[in-house]
């Protein structure tokens, strides 16, 4: 078997092992979680772990797992707080198509069952290239630190 080393998941794995829920955290210290966005039931943040530039997830700033605990204000802000979201990576990152879902359950693909969050992953033509497809990896052209600057000063233009 082929190893990649790949350092930097570490803080993914020791995250997941510990009992703080990052979307708790992220609405307590937004900065220190890369949290683009916050409404008054919502919070987006930029995924550290991401699948594609510009990967961010919502999630509701009441520690719910699913969809059935959602009051229907929080629906309503919902897609609110998805379209404003969407607006901003337009503007910054103009892909040409998104993937935006939920995982619900750990048999469903979600790494977090405690809390629910909405995936919203940018996507361009051609964005899976021979890397995934040859090497199960996937390269990320640009910092958290840097798209975070970049969001954060399109959203500042706009409210």
């Amino acid at each position: 078997m082929e190893r990649l080393w790949a350092p930097w998941r570490i803080k993914y794995i020791q995250a997941k092992a510990g009992k703080k829920c990052i979307f708790c955290e992220a609405r307590e210290n937004p900065r220190r979680h890369y949290c683009i966005l916050k409404t008054h039931h919502w919070l987006a943040m930029l995924n550290i772990f991401p699948y594609n530039n510009g990967h961010v997830m919502l999630s509701p700033l009441r520690h719910i797992p699913g969809l059935n605990r959602l009051k229907e204000a929080e629906i309503i802000d919902l897609f609110k707080t998805l379209k404003k979201t969407k607006q901003l990576l337009d503007k910054v990152l103009k892909p040409h198509g998104y993937n935006i879902g939920i995982n619900l359950s750990k048999s469903a693909g979600a790494g977090i069952t405690t809390h629910l969050h909405i995936h919203i992953v940018p996507r361009w033509q051609g964005d899976t290239n021979f890397m995934p497809v040859l090497f199960n990896a996937k390269i990320i052209s640009q910092s958290l630190a840097e798209l975070y600057k970049e969001i954060l000063h399109a959203k500042s233009k706009t409210d």
